[in-house]
């Protein structure tokens, strides 16, 4: 009867939103504005400043017409710069401003902490396993 409670697709769903619910509470209680989203965004940028946008939805795997607002907020709060590329100057690129990058430092802790509270319920091998098995699945979505 409920055998949909069973599917993996659903699981992860699930899974998904616990996470998500993790996410907004642990940054709720640390009194900082963030969403997912804006968090992968920002991180993306740390790790390679000067990204462009389309780069930046690319990394984060979300479109970039949604990337496109989470990227204006951003620059509205000003954690971040928009700059025309020197190198194409139909494209922006993208760096963190000193607010932007205290945010994501404080934020970043805060971020592992919900990773370990999503899986406190596995062993060290059981989440390097589940890990691998989620890679396996996103890497074999099509294009």
């Amino acid at each position: 009867m409920a055998e949909f409670l069973d599917m993996p697709g659903f699981l992860i769903r699930r899974a998904h939103q616990t996470a998500t619910a993790l996410f907004a509470d642990y940054m709720a209680q640390a009194n900082l504005p963030l969403t997912p989203f804006q968090f992968a965004a920002l991180s993306a940028i740390a790790a390679h400043p000067g990204l462009d946008q389309a780069s930046v939805a690319t990394m984060a795997d979300c479109d970039r017409a949604t990337m496109g607002g989470v990227l204006d907020r951003l620059a509205e709060r000003g954690l971040i710069l928009r700059q025309t590329s020197p190198k194409d100057r139909r494209a922006k690129v993208l760096d963190l401003t000193p607010e932007g990058a205290a945010l994501l430092e404080q934020a970043t802790p805060i971020a592992a902490k919900v990773q370990h509270q999503l899986t406190a319920g596995l062993h060290t091998d059981e989440r390097q396993q589940l890990a691998v098995l989620l890679e396996k699945i996103v890497q074999q979505r099509p294009a």
